[in-house]
């Protein structure tokens, strides 16, 4: 049984590569092309909708390939969702759809996968409080993390190969982590988790740098979706630790999205107003080249990763004590790097401060010892 998966998984690779150009002429041919402007990277007209072959892959591997692995209501309740997001996308990528069209596709989406796939988070256990039914809030809390994902993965895609690679590494580690940590009985999301990674890595050849093809909003959307569903499976009675660990494993487009909002605020623009200073965007004026500031950012994915994998082996306040850690290792590169603004380094300038304050008392106690 293991093999068969093995094989089916290598063959969805090979499927995802073959039907990726196919995919890029079809996408010029209906004018879903990305053209330069002020805000893009690219200087040529690039296709986009590379998603496409990404979902028609992942859907041939667990529709056929690996049909006999997964339970029907689940597979048909969750393709229902992938199709409406996948339209959406399509739709975006040839027409361009304003911000609130757009989160209605996600919303139809969200809405399919919570009354047809059972896909909802039903319970909260506060960490010393005890458990608490959602009730009546499950659903607005289980269409706020599906948006709040998808959305964290349309926005970090940005330069070439970046959203396809973050997401690799993110999927294969709650791909790991599901198999060593959650119930025999959710074995089947690992391998869908797997045949979604598989499908990733046989278009990623094309997309990365010098890309020939965008993932565009069909591919950023369905894979953020995608992650938000599989994610939600360890969620329905939701712990610190079962929510912490996907939010650290995403903590790249996470951390992107939220210091967007939180800039755009502070500056008085529009939460949906497009700029160029996200995570890439900073980088890249620091002085990196497109594919080192690529590379950085999937190293960054890559400890968060190893990061994630600590919680499971941590008891509870040693996992308080790692989210404390890592917000303030956050804070500070945040900071370092300007990704809300080059003024706005408040926890720097009270270390700053701090140091300022112990070096200027050491050394009036030197000189008081010298004198």
């Amino acid at each position: 049984m293991r093999f068969e998966i093995i094989v089916s998984l290598f063959a969805t690779m090979l499927i995802s590569a073959v039907l990726t150009p196919f995919v890029r002429q079809f996408a010029f041919r209906i004018g879903a092309e990305d053209r330069p402007n002020k805000r893009r990277v690219n200087k040529i007209p690039m296709p986009t909708l590379g998603g496409l072959a990404i979902f028609l892959a992942f859907t041939f591997a667990t529709m056929f390939l690996l049909r006999s692995q997964f339970p029907t209501q689940q597979l048909w309740g969750l393709f229902g969702g992938e199709l409406i997001i996948i339209a959406t996308g399509m739709i975006d990528d040839i027409y361009e759809l304003k911000p609130r069209q757009k989160m209605l596709g996600i919303t139809l989406a969200a809405l399919e996968v919570y009354f047809f796939a059972g896909l909802r988070m039903t319970e909260l256990t506060i960490p010393f409080v005890g458990n608490y039914p959602l009730g009546w809030l499950s659903l607005p809390v289980t269409w706020l993390w599906i948006a709040a994902i998808t959305n964290a993965i349309n926005l970090i895609d940005g330069l070439d190969g970046l959203a396809t690679g973050v997401s690799i590494i993110a999927l294969s580690t709650i791909g790991i982590t599901g198999y060593f940590f959650l119930t025999v009985s959710n074995t089947y999301v690992v391998i869908m988790i797997f045949a979604l990674v598989a499908a990733l890595i046989g278009f990623l050849p094309y997309n990365f740098f010098p890309a020939r093809i965008y993932l565009g909003d069909t591919g950023s959307l369905f894979i953020g979706f995608m992650i938000s569903c599989f994610s939600l499976y360890g969620l329905k009675n939701a712990t610190f630790i079962s929510i912490i660990i996907p939010v650290v494993i995403m903590g790249v487009p996470i951390t992107d999205t939220v210091f967007a909002m939180i800039r755009r605020i502070l500056n008085r623009e529009s939460i949906t107003h497009a700029d160029k200073h996200h995570l890439h965007h900073r980088l890249m004026q620091m002085g990196l080249t497109h594919r080192q500031t690529v590379l950085v950012i999937y190293g960054l994915a890559l400890i968060f990763s190893f990061i994630s994998l600590l919680y499971p082996m941590s008891t509870m306040w040693g996992s308080v004590l790692l989210t404390l850690a890592v917000l303030v290792g956050l804070e500070i590169f945040v900071e370092t790097i300007g990704l809300v603004g080059p003024d706005r380094q408040p926890l720097l300038n009270w270390i700053k401060k701090i140091v300022q304050t112990f070096t200027s008392r050491t050394s009036n106690e030197e000189q008081k010892h010298n004198k």
